[in-house]
């Protein structure tokens, strides 16, 4: 028996031991056995099976081999490829590879790294599933590493099929729970005036005007606004050889004018923006009512504490939100920043996917993937950031307006939000735009999307 003082010492070692070692992962901790795609926590791509390689993918739902299916091997797991039985996500020396399942290369140790995201660890080695270092002036590489711990190997499981809940009552649900139909170049309708150069101005975004698409339930509009000598125009490209052209103040006027008379009800404008920051605060103050009516975000506390409920911005009559895609850094430099009178960064506030689906005819991309995704920015849709979650904009439409392929597209509408891009970006579209929503079934998706939430 040792002596007291030796037995102390024991005891002390043995408890700083127990209060120093790490935690053991239970099962608990680990999403189930089930379909999952293996999502970049940095860049929002997946992991995808391509001819033995294991690289990031743009996010295709049930195409390209992107699926994989958890399942535990003793103190471990594997990730089976749901398109080639007996072939999991595995790695051959500092490359992911895919590997026989039953083989030491496929097991991974699954550990939580916080806000919903995992490690994916080699067993026994201080190696993990990571996405390559971004070369300066390029994206980061498809082909995927096994290397060192970091922010590079922070991967999101989400679900093929994610748990839903039903919506809250109008009452209790948030801003970033609904989900609002919105009109790729709304201005681009040939009934309020000219938006393009005779040729161009045949083949329309939208067939009605602002006042029939505000009373027939459009809630999100997409304006590009340039400047002219006569101030900020509405015009597709340029403003040149543009027949009676629409001023951007006479739209925004349109809307100030339906909330006035429709209390109960949001409206979000998004800038394709080309103009000086002093001449769009000029546009903005020719509006009568505006400022009764525009909502600002950042002076409510949205970014520390999420999106307020609807049911409060309606009664506090914060009912129009505008977004410019135009960059801060630039406005810094000129001196004038947009937020300053009320027009919010929109990469700041929002996540929006690539704008473009294809040509006007013929096969179509629908994959889902950042728009601001490229050599110099890095914004996934997956961005969150503590309780706040970005509104998420999904462009469906193409490089042209073509009245047969708009229909059979907006026909699709639902099935690409729900399969498609509400797993790439782990959030329900907010806004879903398009071309002639009067073609197709848009409005019904929409109202699909406000039957649930997606936590």
């Amino acid at each position: 028996m040792p002596p007291p003082r030796a037995l102390f010492a024991v005891t002390a070692a043995a408890l700083t031991s127990v209060l120093l070692a790490p935690a053991p992962v239970s099962a608990a901790d680990v999403p189930g056995p089930g379909s999952y795609y293996v999502q970049s926590a940095t860049t929002g791509l997946n992991a995808a099976d391509s001819g033995g390689a294991v690289v990031q993918h743009r996010p295709r739902g049930n195409e390209d081999h992107q699926q994989w299916i958890l399942r535990s091997r003793g103190s471990s797991y594997v990730l089976e490829s749901a398109d080639a039985a007996g072939r999991c996500l595995g790695r051959s020396g500092d490359q992911a590879r895919t590997a026989a399942c039953d083989g030491g290369d496929a097991a991974w140790e699954v550990t939580p790294a916080g806000a919903d995201r995992y490690t994916l660890r080699a067993p026994g080695t201080d190696r993990y599933l990571t996405v390559g270092a971004r070369p300066a002036g390029a994206n980061h590489p498809e082909q995927l590493a096994v290397g060192a711990a970091g922010e590079l190997a922070a991967w999101y499981l989400t679900p093929v099929d994610p748990r839903t809940g039903p919506m809250p009552p109008q009452d209790r649900r948030t801003l970033d729970q609904v989900t609002f139909l919105t009109t790729h170049n709304a201005y681009a309708n040939g009934v309020d005036g000219g938006f393009a150069p005779p040729f161009v101005n045949m083949f329309p975004n939208q067939t009605s005007g602002i006042d029939r698409q505000l009373s027939d339930g459009v809630r999100g509009f997409m304006l590009d606004v340039h400047q002219t000598p006569d101030g900020a125009i509405l015009c597709h490209n340029s403003c040149t050889l543009v027949s009676r052209p629409v001023a951007l103040w006479v739209d925004l006027q349109r809307m100030v004018n339906f909330l006035k008379q429709h209390p109960d009800q949001f409206v979000t404008v998004f800038l394709e923006d080309y103009v000086d920051p002093g001449v769009l605060r000029g546009e903005l103050a020719r509006v009568d009512g505006l400022s009764d009516v525009l909502y600002r975000p950042d002076r409510t506390g949205v970014r520390e504490h999420g999106w307020p409920r609807l049911a409060d911005l309606l009664a506090a009559d914060d009912r129009l939100l505008i977004f410019t895609d135009h960059s801060r850094s630039s406005d810094e430099a000129a001196g004038l920043t947009r937020d300053s009178f009320g027009v919010m960064y929109q990469r700041e506030w929002t996540v929006e996917n690539h704008w473009s689906m294809g040509p006007g005819i013929g096969s179509s991309d629908w994959s889902c993937y950042s728009r601001w995704y490229d050599a110099t920015t890095n914004i996934p849709l997956t961005r969150t950031e503590g309780a706040f979650r970005p509104l998420f904009v999904m462009n469906h439409f193409r490089d042209a307006t073509v009245a047969s392929t708009a229909s059979a597209d907006n026909g699709k509408l639902a099935d690409r939000a729900q399969r498609f891009c509400r797993p790439a970006a782990r959030k329900k579209p907010n806004f879903l735009a398009v071309d002639r929503y009067d073609l197709g079934s848009p409005t019904a998706a929409v109202d699909t999307l406000n039957t649930y939430v997606y936590p």
